[in-house]
């Protein structure tokens, strides 16, 4: 079974090639080419994430070992500068509302938790000289929210490094959700806003916001409690301070260290709390496994298209992975358990134990029947 083909069975089971055609059209890109279609690039930028390719070049040569189309590299660089990224966005979209799985097991907390962050992607400034970042380097930033409870991203959007992480988080925060974020997202204004509109959140505070007026809320501690305290009170000081009172709980971590989070959440408790920020590690764990799996931080082109159509794509493999070891790993026996980290491992080996071949293979003609039958009922 080799490693290639079977993430592209995955894709084509999930994603159909009269999915990703009717996706090119919304977009409004006239794929006119016969012999390599967008379709045919999607799986090119699949394979060059999964199968970490160094470049355009190395990728042509190694087509036709991967079972794919050969196509010269001069082809696949130009058609990926041609087509928009906005048609791979959407495409990881897509496959996110299609994979996206109900939470199956009782929610500790009372909502799910959504986790927002931003990793950066930087190179030599002449690479990216749309996209400068700090000193000689440009860079380009992904800003993710993160399903705690799935692990599988929610919504993506692609912005030069120099953006500034706050802003770009009004377009990350449904209000059905908890949102956890880091210093970075606590600006004052916005902790107000998020009281007035009901969006429930645990943000931490920078270190250097004053705490004014705080009153203690009363509660019974546990031996083991982290918690130092749990107090409410305004934020900042009378030059820019907070119009609403808020929830601080201070705690220490698993090094020691201080920790303050601001809150809207009043009716759980604070170690309940210093869990849902803890829980902010799963989107660190999430970046650094895509960068070190999915060759993020390999760009092989130098314009937009390029950048964010190879680095869509390349999230659109993680979701792909998370979705096939959901599904199989649900009715493994104890024997054969494997975790996330495992399986991703001995997948990209080929060394899956046979249990685990056999459950994919049978994931996969289920999907495709399952699929063929909601067209054909729709």
């Amino acid at each position: 079974m080799k490693k290639s083909t079977t993430i592209l069975s995955i894709l084509q089971s999930i994603l159909s090639q009269e999915e990703v055609e009717s996706v090119v059209k919304e977009v409004g890109y006239e794929d006119k080419a016969r012999k390599f279609t967008v379709h045919q690039l999607l799986q090119y930028w699949c394979t060059a994430a999964y199968e970490e390719w160094p470049s355009y070049r190395t990728g042509a040569d190694r087509a036709s070992l991967s079972g794919l189309p050969e196509v010269h590299y001069y082809r696949f660089s130009s058609k990926a500068s041609e087509v928009p990224f906005a048609v791979f966005k959407e495409l990881l979209h897509l496959l996110i509302r299609k994979c996206n799985r109900e939470i199956r097991r009782k929610l500790a907390f009372p909502k799910e938790l959504l986790l927002i962050d931003s990793t950066t992607v930087t190179v030599g400034k002449t690479r990216l000289p749309w996209a400068p970042y700090h000193g000689e380097r440009a860079g380009i930033k992904l800003h993710v929210a993160l399903q705690a409870e799935t692990q599988q991203p929610l919504q993506v959007v692609e912005t030069v490094g120099s953006r500034h992480d706050g802003p770009v988080s009004e377009s990350l925060t449904p209000s059905s959700f908890i949102l956890v974020m880091d210093r970075a997202y606590g600006k004052l204004e916005r902790l107000d806003r998020y009281k007035i509109e009901g969006q429930s959140f645990v943000i931490r505070l920078r270190d250097n916001i004053h705490l004014e007026k705080p009153k203690a809320l009363r509660r019974q501690s546990p031996t083991d409690s982290p918690v130092i305290r749990d107090i409410t009170c305004q934020l900042g000081t009378p030059q820019c301070r907070s119009e609403k009172r808020h929830r601080v709980v201070i705690f220490r971590d698993f090094e020691g260290r201080e920790i303050r989070v601001v809150t809207d959440l009043m009716q759980v408790t604070p170690e309940q709390i210093a869990q849902m920020y803890k829980a902010r590690w799963k989107i660190e764990v999430f970046f650094r496994w895509i960068k070190q799996h999915l060759n993020l931080t390999t760009l092989f082109g130098t314009t937009e298209n390029a950048v964010y159509g190879q680095l869509f794509t390349a999230l659109m493999v993680y979701v792909l992975l998370t979705r096939l070891f959901d599904a199989v790993s649900t009715g493994m026996p104890r024997h054969a358990r494997l975790s996330f980290v495992q399986f991703s491992r001995f997948f990209v080996l080929g060394k899956l134990p046979v249990e685990w071949i056999v459950c994919i293979q049978r994931f996969i003609q289920t999907y495709v029947s399952v699929e063929i039958r909601v067209t054909k009922s729709g």
